[in-house]
């Protein structure tokens, strides 16, 4: 697991242009406790997330309305891209999602902290690949009445990353078409229902069909 996390973080974090080295200092020692604020209900929600492979890159997003319902969406990109500009992707096909549900409202999540910082205006924008999708994003964010952008761990994100790594290994001709897939719960090994017949066993009737004929 640890190594695990060590290879997700060198692989989320390039050494670019942006790369800054870690720091272990931890301000506020004294603070031995952490309050947990309860997340609004009523508000909808994105999460999106980008995955870069071997196979290729793929993106997720997925709206979730106040009542709990899931809007997914993927996308496979085909052009020059970096793991910071996949986030993007993800986080912009996220909010055209909203902007086409007349959403107002609106809290984005994801587990890329560079770009949360960069939404939330707490970093800057150096890369020049970065600076058009800041500038995006923000004009994007003016077509909400209010949107907050807020940093999750990996392990709170885990369902719109498996969607970004399912479009990005998938691949897709243009000529091929795939249904939605429905996940389906079940609650009993295949082999429940399975009745097994003997061989050379008499049918339920027989001993009926003998009776009859002595008669």
């Amino acid at each position: 697991m640890k190594a695990q996390a060590l290879a997700d973080h060198l692989a989320k974090n390039i050494v670019d242009d942006e790369y800054q080295p870690l720091s272990t200092y931890f301000p506020d020692e004294e603070v031995n406790s952490v309050e947990v604020t309860s997340e609004d209900t009523n508000a909808w929600k994105i999460f999106f997330d980008g995955a870069v492979n071997a196979k290729g890159v793929g993106i997720g997003a997925i709206l979730i309305s106040p009542t709990g319902q899931h809007y997914p969406a993927i996308a496979q990109l085909r052009f020059f891209y970096t793991n910071n500009t996949a986030e993007y992707e993800a986080c912009i096909m996220g909010m055209n999602m909203a902007i086409d549900q007349d959403i107002e409202e609106l809290l984005i999540m994801g587990d890329s902290n560079l770009i949360i910082r960069q939404a939330q205006s707490e970093c800057e924008t150096r890369d020049v690949k970065l600076i058009p999708y800041r500038q995006h994003v923000e004009d994007l964010s003016k077509r909400f009445k209010l949107v907050e952008f807020r940093y999750i761990p990996c392990f709170h994100n885990e369902m719109v990353d498996a969607l970004a790594t399912l479009a990005s290994m998938l691949p897709y001709p243009g000529n091929l078409h795939i249904d939605p897939s429905e996940i389906q719960i079940r609650e009993r090994h295949g082999y429940f229902n399975t009745v097994e017949v003997e061989p050379n066993v008499q049918p339920w009737y027989h001993d009926i069909k003998s009776f009859v004929r002595t008669k």
